[in-house]
């Protein structure tokens, strides 16, 4: 049986590599992030096409695949069932929940980092930013396939003007990365700050309040701009249940994906006896586009489960692009 881990080989397209803005001086003044912005639920919407990561000379950037890609601009939010209010109005702090995204590993042959952005949301109490930034570092996460390469890192504030959010660290991360890690690492705060906040502005990041020069051992241009989702996104989020759900039957499964011809497959694995006591197929509202799917498990026995949902290679028949999630059944 294929291994359940997630996987961007053998998709028969490539997303395109991503360009490089100028540094852009912020105006204003700062505000601390204190929850009064806070958008969630508008993560996936790509913005500026760009990354101010700027790679050694011994690593240059691949050209861009001339095979069809995802269209930023077309990435949804996620169904309004699945998403924290986004009223605008300020919430109890016992009903707000922070966008954090983590990086999951890939599966099979992979050209890049071998790593791509998942999401979570996670009910916090204070500064929207502040905290998932709090949360990045701390590496807390209850799917045991998502990590965070900032663990260890230190944040003393983030703070907000009208073109330019300040993430400034007490200790930043001491590990050397290879380039493509470190990029994907770069846009996993990039991505978690803008989610919090809601907007696209792009981020620096300092320490002691001076603006850094590199991260993870990568030159970087500051500010940083957020690489479309088609660069870093994994191809297929489970976003409802949540890994180790406890779930009645029937039970829902839905997430956002961008396939191949709209087309994913889905089976359930007993985890007592590993073999498949469910399967099918879904679709995606549309094809190489980052848009909602969903499927429904009718009947299972009590116990506990893995749920894949995954493409197969239009190349090989190979599963793909696999994302996985742990239930049990009551």
């Amino acid at each position: 049986m294929p291994s359940a881990r997630r996987s961007v080989a053998g998709r028969g397209w490539s997303p395109a590599g991503a360009a490089v803005v100028g540094t852009a001086a912020a105006v204003g003044a700062f505000t601390l992030l204190d929850g009064s912005s806070e958008r969630p639920g508008e993560s996936e919407v790509a913005g500026p096409p760009a990354t101010t990561v700027t790679a050694p000379q011994s690593a240059p950037t691949p050209a861009p695949s001339a095979s069809p890609v995802p269209s930023p601009s077309s990435v949804p939010t996620e169904p309004p069932s699945a998403q924290p209010s986004t009223s605008g109005k300020l919430e109890p702090p016992s009903s707000r929940a922070v966008p954090v995204y983590w990086l999951g590993k890939t599966a099979g042959v992979d050209a890049g980092a071998g790593v791509r952005l998942y999401r979570t949301f996670t009910q916090i109490k204070g500064r929207p930013a502040y905290e998932a930034v709090q949360l990045m570092t701390a590496g807390k996460v209850a799917d045991p396939d998502y990590s965070s390469p900032w663990l260890g890192a230190v944040v003393g504030s983030v703070q907000q003007s009208e073109r330019l959010i300040t993430v400034d660290f007490k200790q930043l991360p001491r590990e050397t990365l290879k380039p493509d890690l470190a990029r994907m690492a770069v846009q996993q705060l990039v991505y978690t700050v803008q989610a919090a906040t809601g907007t696209t502005t792009p981020v620096e990041v300092t320490f002691a309040g001076r603006p850094v020069a590199q991260l993870f051992g990568l030159a970087v241009e500051q500010p940083l701009g957020r690489a479309p989702a088609a660069d870093v996104q994994a191809f297929v989020w489970v976003t409802a249940p949540e890994n180790d759900a406890v779930v009645g039957m029937p039970f829902k499964v839905s997430g956002i994906a961008a396939a191949n011809e709209a087309q994913l497959n889905w089976r359930v694995i007993s985890d007592t006896t590993r073999k498949v006591v469910a399967e099918g197929n879904t679709m995606t509202t549309e094809a190489f586009k980052f848009t909602p799917y969903s499927f429904t498990v009718s009947k299972l026995p009590a116990g506990r489960y893995t749920v894949e949902v995954f493409e197969l290679s239009a190349a090989d028949g190979r599963q793909t692009s696999t994302e996985t999630k742990t239930v049990i059944v009551k």
